[in-house]
């Protein structure tokens, strides 16, 4: 069972799932209406949710601001080599924001879903830095 929900607004769910899926490894855990899933990796649920003026987590709000995709704010996912993740995912077409980058606990790289949302593949360097003591 999920220990943690992050929220994406993206432009296609549909494409997210098979994004998410197919190159990061997720499982989906339901599809029940065109402009929301939830898939799951670990103990991290992510929630997809296509902008949708009248349901939903996608709502606009309260001032009619609808939400969009994007932003800086993101997850990390733990790997255990970042090089060839990274290079894999490229060859399949997809959008980096940086590159690989050495900071103090591990080397990360910043990666887009297809609309936009960034995610960081995360290879710890620290043991302290690990997601998961048992994982190497």
């Amino acid at each position: 069972m999920a220990a943690l929900q992050v929220r994406y607004i993206l432009h296609n769910v549909d494409e997210a799932i098979s994004f998410y899926t197919k190159r990061l490894n997720f499982k989906l855990e339901m599809h029940p209406a065109p402009a929301f899933a939830m898939l799951s990796y670990g103990d991290l649920r992510l929630v997809l949710s296509a902008p949708d003026p009248s349901a939903g987590g996608g709502q606009q709000m309260p001032g009619g601001t609808q939400q969009t995709p994007g932003g800086w704010n993101r997850f990390a996912l733990q790997v255990t080599d970042i090089v060839t993740m990274a290079n894999e995912l490229k060859k399949n077409g997809v959008h980096f924001r940086s590159d690989i980058v050495n900071g103090a606990g591990g080397n990360q790289v910043i990666m887009d879903d297809p609309s936009g949302n960034p995610i960081e593949l995360f290879e710890p360097i620290l043991d302290e830095a690990k997601l998961d003591s048992t994982k190497t």
